[in-house]
């Protein structure tokens, strides 16, 4: 049979799930593709609508 945990074990490993859960999340957040470079601002000419 199973034996009932104490209450503050159980908020200790549920604590620990939502630590386990946010540092997992900003690993997550934070492993996205590099950002490139800014592109060369070369001039921009305007075509003439007429």
């Amino acid at each position: 049979m199973l034996e009932r945990t104490r209450t503050a074990e159980r908020y200790a490993r549920g604590f620990a799930a939502a630590v386990v859960a946010v540092a997992t999340l900003l690993l997550a957040a934070n492993a996205g593709p590099a950002r490139a470079e800014d592109p060369q601002q070369g001039p921009r000419t305007v075509a003439d609508a007429r």
